[in-house]
């Protein structure tokens, strides 16, 4: 009777997962290769560092969102895409809402995180939240619709004054142009806190550019239909808003909170250095949904960069734990910063390098070109954005 092989599940497709699951695709295998499964609910990949050029559509949605099933062709790789509705741990399986359950020899755990819930009246109904490709689209409509109004001027407030706020804040303000009016709001006293000043002073300058209204120290009372209220040093005042966007922190999703495994205080798994979950060596955790530390025990951001080099340690273990091989300790190495502040301009500090404006634009794109997870979709994107300037002056000139 054959052996049922070796089979590892990948819960969730964004950089952690769909990334282990590339680099276990290349190591070489002792024997006979396992299942490897990547599950997820969605059809496509995003590559959320550049979400926010379908805002002005500098990209389009298949550059930045390309279907699992293209990225895994002649991989070995097996995607489901399916709505994961529990996970057994005692007996490492995995089931699902469409397909029958998959009992896992390894269990990697990458369901990412969503934009944190918030009691404040108002704010599930009216305002948007900018984190999924969905997201974008839902967006894109809204914009569409404001755009094709008779308005004057189309108000726009944005909470949280992080990355995803003044990134989109300023691509905001490029399409708008003159008829918009952008408020960007936040709790605290600081964009972009813990970014390198470089970068942080280059986005307080694209904002003040583009006009963009900052309120510090401001908290949302209420958001309407048509209108937010906002709290400022006990003084309570509603303003007009056709839009408002909501940027304002990561939660863990529901399976994760449920899940009898080690947590910290915030409800993120806890992790060891081989990013194995600590009393459980066959389920592996990374992403969003973790306790983000290293070997040096520094606490590291909830960004794409840190799932990026997890990912590649994470899917060597794995390898490793079913090849009797040493594992290793994850280990971050910074390798700078890039923020897009509008229609090509960003600020880039990498390495020592301090860049602005176009020439940060043009390196921020070849960065996420050479991330981008495989070659064929390397370079069919590039091939497009070398070709669509030539293609669109053509169509002008005709």
């Amino acid at each position: 009777m054959q052996q049922q092989p070796l089979r590892i599940g990948i819960l969730g497709g964004g950089f952690g997962g769909l990334y282990t699951a590339l680099r276990l695709h290349q190591l070489v295998w002792e024997g006979s290769r396992p299942e490897i499964v990547l599950i997820d609910k969605s059809d496509r990949f995003v590559f959320s560092p550049l979400l926010y050029e379908l805002v002005t559509g500098e990209m389009q949605a298949w550059e930045v969102a390309p279907p699992f099933e293209e990225l895994l062709a002649n991989t070995g790789v097996k995607f489901l895409q399916d709505e994961i509705t529990g996970i057994d741990v005692a007996n490492q399986t995995v089931h699902l809402a469409q397909h029958s359950a998959l009992k896992c020899d390894r269990l990697v755990l990458a369901l990412g995180g969503k934009t944190r819930p918030s009691d404040i009246p108002g704010v599930k109904e009216h305002a948007l939240p900018f984190r999924t490709l969905t997201d974008a689209h839902r967006l894109q409509q809204r914009l569409r619709h404001l755009e094709q109004s008779d308005r004057e001027h189309i108000r726009v407030v944005i909470v949280g004054g992080g990355y995803t706020g003044v990134e989109l804040g300023c691509k905001l303000a490029d399409r708008l142009g003159k008829r918009g009016r952008i408020r960007l709001v936040d709790r605290g006293s600081e964009i972009l806190k813990g970014s390198p000043v470089f970068n942080r002073d280059a986005a307080k300058q694209a904002l003040s550019d583009r006009q963009i209204w900052l309120d510090f120290d401001t908290e949302i009372e209420a958001v309407q239909a048509e209108a937010i209220a906002l709290r400022y040093k006990g003084q309570v005042d509603t303003i007009s808003a056709d839009l408002v966007l909501w940027t304002v922190g990561t939660a863990v999703g529901e399976l994760i909170q449920n899940l009898p495994l080690p947590k910290t205080a915030q409800g993120r798994v806890q992790v060891e250095s081989t990013l194995q979950v600590p009393e459980f060596p066959t389920f592996f955790a990374l992403g969003d949904a973790t306790d983000c530390t290293d070997i040096t025990g520094q606490v590291l951001p909830a960004t794409g960069q840190v799932a990026l080099q997890q990912a590649d340690f994470c899917g060597w273990n794995v390898w490793a734990s079913l090849n009797n091989r040493p594992l290793l300790p994850f280990r971050y190495q910074p390798l700078g910063e890039m923020l897009s502040l509008g229609v090509d301009a960003a600020t880039l500090t990498w390495l020592g390098l301090q860049l602005t404006g176009p020439a940060a634009y043009l390196a921020r794109r070849l960065a996420y070109l050479y991330r981008l997870p495989t070659l064929q979709h390397q370079l069919t994107v590039g091939l497009n954005w070398l070709t669509r300037p030539l293609l669109n002056h053509l169509v002008q000139e005709t």
